[in-house]
């Protein structure tokens, strides 16, 4: 089943012969080799491009072994390209060209990258390349391609691309993408149980191994436990020194906070995970901890849980996050200074939390997450904070509650979670 992922075929459109590497990174399995190899392919052959200049190398097929050799690769590519036409090189998980030697030696250039930053002299050759997460980090581009790698992150699928893809009405699509996320290959799955064992898989298989490899873990069962501590608490402040004294607790390991840093940085790194920081709204600054942690995908974070846990509110929570990361905001959890009355009716400041700060470009937007607004309570609970902000940014509230969006009194832009994770344009009514 192909599926059309217009959002990243275009992005890899408007980067045509930009004259830098196009580098799709993200989570293994979420798509990338179909997003360049067949729909951005398909692109191009029906634009009027011959399959003849669109060179396409998957590196992690034996028949091109031979090209895991990045100078074998450099000589093959110079030569196919020798001629006045244009061509697109397409190569897929680049990770089989670096050896673990280059990996484990990081003050040695990798071979590969040179190859990579030396065909951009070829003016008649547009690169692009995928790797797996944990062998291609967007510090690698930033770094070894000396600000010629230019990023397109690909994500699992949204819910809007799920709903599409799915046949589903929306409500048994909702629920089925809160239990089992947005891997794409979950489509070809018709059983519960097929789709557990899946996504569990691709944990133990796929990314803890990468992972280990790279980096020549010494305590996997420290990376396993932390794992689940993330999932079990997404969207909970937290910091490595809380969570080693949640594995000494939970798992009886003796972990230090500096270990456990370190493999919250290989998991993040991976795209297993992001880091949401925390911004003084008022005083226009970042906390340097505690932060928040999101699944990449909320089937993944399930499953690791082996389906506790259930809470939707954080499930909520997390897909709201991960479709704002979709749609190219850049995410921040605000905090906000407020004065309120205490019990004995004295005036005290309290720090108050947007749930999300999303920023792109020009624009923000202040979003409370809210699984419900039933009840007077809760209403206030949820707007306390976006009141207390006093710029003039759109506020808005995401909640199960609503059907149809409405805005308020107060300016506070009211939306159902359906109709948010759908419409992109949502957020601008």
């Amino acid at each position: 089943m192909l599926f059309q992922r217009s959002r990243y075929v275009n992005a890899l459109i408007g980067r045509k012969w930009n004259g830098r590497i196009k580098v799709l990174t993200g989570l293994r399995r979420c798509g990338k080799s179909t997003v360049l190899f067949e729909l951005f392919y398909n692109h191009l052959t029906e634009s009027g491009v011959s399959p003849d200049n669109i060179i396409r190398i998957a590196l992690d097929d034996d028949i091109n072994r031979e090209f895991r050799d990045p100078d074998r690769l450099s000589e093959y590519v110079r030569k196919k390209c020798s001629g006045a036409e244009q061509y697109y090189l397409f190569l897929d998980e680049i990770q089989y060209a670096v050896s673990r030697a280059e990996l484990n030696n990081r003050d040695e250039p990798v071979r590969l990258y040179s190859v990579l930053n030396g065909l951009l002299h070829l003016k008649n050759v547009d690169v692009y390349v995928t790797g797996s997460n944990s062998k291609l980090l967007s510090k690698d581009v930033s770094t070894e391609f000396r600000g010629r790698g230019d990023t397109v992150r690909i994500y699992p699928l949204s819910f809007g691309e799920f709903f599409e893809f799915s046949g589903l009405d929306k409500t048994d699509a909702y629920n089925e993408h809160v239990m089992f996320g947005g891997m794409p290959y979950l489509l070809n799955l018709h059983t519960d149980e097929d789709k557990y064992n899946y996504l569990q898989e691709l944990f133990e298989e796929i990314y803890f191994k990468d992972i280990e490899e790279r980096y020549s873990i010494r305590l996997p069962d420290v990376l396993r436990s932390l794992t689940g501590c993330l999932c079990s608490s997404v969207g909970s402040l937290t910091n490595s020194s809380k969570i080693a004294r949640t594995v000494k607790s939970t798992k009886n390991i003796n972990v230090d906070s500096e270990t456990v840093g370190m493999y919250l940085t290989y998991l993040t790194d991976s795209f297993l995970f992001s880091r949401a920081d925390r911004y003084d709204v008022k005083g226009k600054r970042y906390f340097e901890y505690p932060s928040k942690y999101y699944c990449a995908d909320v089937g993944l974070r399930n499953v690791r849980l082996g389906l506790r846990q259930q809470e939707e509110t954080h499930i909520v929570e997390n897909i709201i996050y991960n479709e704002l990361l979709c749609r190219g905001y850049a995410v921040d959890v605000g905090v906000v200074e407020a004065y309120e009355s205490d019990a004995a009716g004295k005036r005290v400041q309290r720090s108050l939390e947007i749930d999300f700060i999303a920023s792109k470009g020009g624009k923000k937007y202040y979003i409370q997450a809210a699984l419900n607004m039933d009840d007077e309570k809760k209403r206030q609970t949820e707007l306390r904070p976006l009141m207390a902000v006093n710029d003039y940014f759109k506020k808005v509230v995401i909640s199960k509650s609503y059907g149809k969006s409405w805005t308020d009194e107060s300016g506070i832009l009211r939306l159902g979670i359906i109709d948010f994770l759908i419409d992109e344009t949502s957020l601008d009514r």
